[in-house]
């Protein structure tokens, strides 16, 4: 099921039948959060696992399971980015996400990155792997900016049943807070930048 929905278009419809018909299976909580791990590892889709997984769980549990699932994939990709090194070949978008995390790597900034709705983790996790960015950064950047997003969206879409629903749940309103705070983190990031510029600056001795 999902493989398919890997390869083909598939429609959020489809997800939310299958995640209602996997939520009675005990393993299924488990198989889930793996197969996200892999998707997510091979730079693949693993957020398609959203649909199973965060209508047809208690919040608490569907963060849980795809904050883990998302972050172990994010640990995936970096490695399979490091091992690639200059062998990716990045398309446009990704190209710039590389270039930037290449110039702004801090803490604020892959958080911002992270919470941003829409943003392609895929490329973040590579380009992380890609640039050897420090590894303890990169983690705490991954669970902090994730559990943001991810309890924002399992909120808003838990008990969603239809596709109409799901959809109008993930509206502006719900969206909104997120570009906004992640707008923010940016811009925190901007600020301490130049702080520490400007401090390196005033500390040189006069010439």
């Amino acid at each position: 099921m999902i493989l398919g929905a890997v390869l083909l278009p598939i429609e959020i419809s489809y997800l939310l039948r299958w995640g209602a018909e996997l939520a009675g299976h005990p393993l299924a909580v488990i198989g889930m959060v793996i197969v996200m791990a892999l998707l997510m590892s091979f730079g693949l889709p693993g957020s398609l696992c959203f649909w199973l997984i965060a209508p047809f769980h208690a919040p608490l549990l569907s963060i849980s399971m795809l904050l883990v699932g998302s972050v172990a994939g994010a640990m995936g990709a970096y490695r399979l980015g490091k091992g690639l090194g200059d062998a990716w070949r990045p398309g446009r978008l990704a190209r710039q996400v590389l270039n930037l995390l290449g110039k702004r790597s801090d803490f604020l900034t892959q958080c911002a990155l992270r919470i941003l709705p829409g943003f392609p983790h895929a490329f973040v996790n590579l380009a992380g792997g890609v640039l050897h960015l420090p590894l303890a950064g990169f983690f705490v950047a991954a669970v902090v900016g994730l559990a943001v997003k991810w309890t924002v969206y399992a909120q808003a879409v838990h008990g969603m049943v239809s596709a109409s629903q799901a959809e109008q749940a993930l509206g502006l309103g719900t969206l909104l807070p997120l570009i906004i705070l992640a707008l923010l983190l940016a811009l925190g990031g901007l600020a301490k930048r130049w702080f520490f510029s400007q401090s390196k600056t005033d500390s040189l001795p006069p010439p």
